[in-house]
């Protein structure tokens, strides 16, 4: 349907975060859509819409990964140069556990994309529904706790906008944008276990 089509309405929305997405709200209303413009068999486009979520998961997940990734290298990059007692804040025992625990779930999420990405590649489809769910809350989950991590390892300078913690602020401020879409972690995770016929 044209966006320009009577009946159909766009409005932009404003989001925590993602501030660039250009997530709209569209409202359709007495909209009549031409018979030339309708997709596959009418009144069918669900199962194609549900299709596609196998591969909007994997894309959510490996976007988190990389986020991830900017976290514990943000983190990383500042612990190596912030002195505290006398010596860098990397020496701490504590502050080396948080960064080995942000690397152990990342590249583990990594290896699972990786995994599910050779099956995608080699015709598996729909086989792998359930644990391309599982992928996405792995990662969303993931992330979550790396900008967390960060977050604390930075510290009072991830909570401004500008400096050295600009991007864990803005990271940990889009969290909830690798955890809502393609279907929240409650729905995900129960969908995974329908899926596994336990």
């Amino acid at each position: 349907v044209d966006a320009k089509s009577p009946g159909v309405s766009v409005r932009r929305m404003k989001l925590q975060g993602n501030w660039l997405g250009g997530t709209c709200v569209v409202t359709f209303e007495d909209v009549q859509v031409p018979k030339n413009n309708i997709i596959g068999k009418l009144n069918e486009g669900f199962k194609p819409l549900m299709q596609n979520f196998n591969h909007e998961r994997m894309v959510i997940a490996l976007q988190a990964i990389r986020q991830s990734r900017l976290c514990i290298q943000d983190a990383v990059e500042f612990a190596r140069n912030r002195k505290t007692f006398g010596k860098p804040l990397i020496s701490h025992q504590v502050i080396r556990h948080k960064i080995a625990e942000m690397a152990r779930l990342t590249e583990s999420a990594f290896s699972f994309a990786e995994t599910l990405a050779y099956q995608l590649e080699n015709g598996v489809h729909n086989e792998i529904g359930g644990s391309m769910a599982l992928l996405k809350v792995m990662s969303s989950k993931t992330f979550e706790l790396c900008a967390r991590e960060a977050s604390q390892i930075i510290g009072g300078s991830s909570y401004t906008r500008e400096g050295k913690g600009q991007q864990v602020e803005r990271l940990y401020r889009e969290v909830r944008s690798y955890a809502i879409p393609g279907g929240s972690e409650e729905i995900l995770m129960d969908f995974a276990m329908k899926a596994s016929r336990l």
